[in-house]
C-alpha cells in the first residue's frame, strides 16, 4: 500500500512526543496520536512502521492513522496532536423585527389558490418584501418551532 502522507519528524519533534508520551500527563488521544506519529516516522532514524503494525500495536483504525498522517503532513505538529476548537455558537438567522414580519406574513391569508401557507411560500414571501436577502423554508420552520405562541 503506497502512503500518500510520509511523516519525517525532526529531532526536536521526536524529543517532544517521546517526552509526552514518557511522562503520560496528557489526553489519552493526544498521547495515542504521539505514537501513530513516532512510529510512522520516515526520517532517518525513524522506525517507518507500515499502518498495519502501527494498526497492532497502537490498536487504532486505518482511518485514524490516515487522518493523523494528513493532519501533522498538511497543517503541522499541533494541528495532529490537539483538537479543533469548536467555531463558536450558531446565530439566528432573523432579528426580533424579521421575525415579528414572519408571524405577521404567516398569520395573514394565504396567497391566491392555497388553503394555508407552506414554508417554502413563507420564505419566499419573506425575499420578496425585501424583509430578508434569502432564507430557506428550513430556517422559517425552526424560527416558528421556537415561538411561544401558537399559530393555532
Amino acid at each position: 500500500m503506497r502512503i500518500k502522507y510520509r511523516v519525517t519528524l525532526s529531532f526536536e519533534e521526536r524529543a517532544q512526543l517521546a517526552g509526552m508520551i514518557g511522562s503520560g500527563k496528557a489526553a489519552a488521544r493526544k498521547l495515542q496520536h504521539a505514537r501513530i506519529l513516532l512510529k510512522a516516522d520516515q526520517a532517518p532514524g525513524g522506525p517507518a512502521w507500515t499502518d498495519e503494525q502501527i494498526i497492532k500495536a497502537v490498536d487504532v483504525s486505518p482511518c485514524t492513522i490516515s487522518r493523523v498522517r494528513h493532519l501533522f503532513v498538511e497543517e503541522g505538529l499541533d494541528a495532529a496532536l490537539n483538537r479543533k476548537m469548536p467555531t463558536g455558537r450558531q446565530y439566528r438567522k432573523l432579528d426580533g423585527a424579521q421575525e415579528a414580519h414572519l408571524i405577521a406574513v404567516a398569520c395573514s391569508t394565504p396567497p391566491e389558490g392555497r388553503v394555508r401557507w407552506t414554508l417554502n411560500l413563507l420564505a419566499d414571501k419573506l425575499v420578496e418584501l425585501n424583509i430578508v436577502e434569502s432564507i430557506t423554508g428550513e430556517c422559517v420552520r425552526n424560527t416558528l418551532k421556537k415561538m411561544s405562541s401558537s399559530r393555532g
